[in-house]
């Protein structure tokens, strides 16, 4: 591993994903070397299969990539926490491991989230993908934009596709919102309660090459609700402080 501070933090939380990951890997490489420097950390939420195997053998030849595994099954969202907590870049992208998003989003949106940092560094910025041209079963169409629609209306987050794994964010500021299981689905709704600035960008969708969804009608919308209804109670709550500075503290 290099001892260069990374500038963008590639994670990507992945559970039986071992046919898709190497694809995937090969991808990132090809997107970002001579771009940033980066890296790649991949965790694996306890898959059953041998992801994790692949993945280590990978990246044996790839210093960029760090691969973390956890010994029992956590879900995405605190898979994405785990990567985030061990990425060293000041700026984190994330990816579903299934492939469907496509790596080469990811400069262009990194040129934009670095724009809008500048012009107000102490605002967070949340980049999020929005499949306008999704390449998935009608059920899985249909189930988004159902949850989509039902999150929009209650959460008022301006946000077209929460669903879309590929978002672009500050690695302080991601830690910084409150962590609850499933939290990656209102990521938009998080930011804008602490007064972030939340941005759709269209991004490429892909269908799956291998593997099968790990999500559908029940987990997508039904469990969804009753974090819907603790983000609404956190909002209520939320208080944005505009700081003015009237003395200076020598140092």
């Amino acid at each position: 591993m290099s001892l260069t501070a990374p500038e963008i933090s590639i994670v990507v939380p992945v559970h039986n994903e071992s046919r898709n990951v190497v694809p995937l890997l090969d991808q990132i490489g090809a997107a970002l070397s001579g771009v940033a420097v980066f890296e790649a950390i991949f965790v694996d939420d306890c898959s059953s299969d041998d992801t994790a195997a692949v993945l280590t053998e990978y990246s044996s030849a790839h210093p960029w990539l760090v691969v973390v595994r956890h010994r029992n099954n956590c879900g995405q969202s605190t898979a994405v926490r785990t990567g985030v907590t061990e990425a060293r870049g000041e700026v984190i992208a994330t990816l579903d491991g299934d492939g469907q998003n496509d790596p080469a989003d990811i400069p262009a949106m990194l040129v934009h989230w670095r724009a809008l940092r500048t012009a107000n560094p102490t605002r967070p910025v949340l980049i999020a993908g929005w499949r306008a041209k999704r390449q998935d079963t009608w059920v899985r169409r249909m189930s988004s934009r159902i949850a989509n629609g039902v999150r929009a209306r209650l959460l008022r987050d301006a946000t077209p596709d929460t669903g879309c794994g590929l978002k672009l964010f500050g690695r302080d500021d991601f830690l910084a919102l409150p962590y609850f299981d499933h939290m990656h689905r209102f990521l938009p709704a998080l930011v804008r309660r602490c007064g972030g600035h939340v941005e759709s960008v269209h991004v490429a969708h892909r269908a799956r090459a291998h593997g099968q969804s790990h999500y559908g009608i029940h987990n997508r919308l039904w469990v969804g609700l009753v974090d819907m209804l603790g983000v609404m109670w956190l909002q209520r709550r939320a208080r944005v402080p505009l700081v003015e500075r009237l003395s200076t503290k020598e140092l």
